[in-house]
């Protein structure tokens, strides 16, 4: 079965939860508009991104739109708002967007300042790696900014490394099965 076949969801059905020792990584819905607004609400998250903190309404029409899917049908977008789970509380999200005719996923991540510095986003991203490389994804991709060495921490833990390419003043992060 090739990446595309096994990627491709019957309408309206949503992605896989995943787990890890800490994290349950639930499949992203408007529903998590609210709590998400207020883990994504410190303007400094966005010193590398750019943007700003969305409020709930607009951010719960952002979830409503990734959730519904990508309306390319060559692109598949997957995401899940990370809950730690000792604590019952949505952290973060993480994401990939799929290219399945590339062999490619391209991951995100973000983590609300509270939860910063423990490992969660490491924890998190290397659980969707885990989950790309079961499809199998052949390359995984990240972009990172340079100055922003947190989040190049958890890039080579999930076992990217930096190329040379640039992309809007980012680094291109790949990992590139060999088979």
């Amino acid at each position: 079965m090739g990446m595309l076949d096994s990627l491709s969801d019957p309408v309206g059905q949503v992605p896989a939860g995943l787990a890890t020792g800490r994290l349950d990584l639930i499949p992203l819905a408007a529903g998590h508009a609210d709590e998400m607004a207020l883990v994504l609400s410190d303007p400094a998250l966005y010193a590398f991104t750019g943007g700003a903190p969305l409020p709930p309404d607009a951010l719960r029409a952002r979830y409503a739109r990734l959730a519904a899917g990508s309306p390319d049908p060559a692109v598949l977008w997957r995401n899940w708002v990370v809950r730690l789970r000792r604590d019952g509380c949505l952290i973060g999200t993480v994401q990939a967007t799929l290219t399945p005719a590339r062999d490619q996923a391209e991951m995100a991540w973000v983590l609300g300042t509270p939860w910063q510095g423990r490992g969660f986003a490491t924890e998190a991203a290397r659980a969707l790696a885990g989950h790309l490389a079961d499809i199998p994804v052949g390359r995984l991709v990240a972009h990172i900014h340079p100055d922003h060495h947190a989040s190049a921490a958890v890039a080579a833990a999930c076992g990217l490394s930096p190329t040379r390419h640039r992309q809007d003043g980012e680094i291109r992060w790949e990992f590139a099965r060999t088979t």
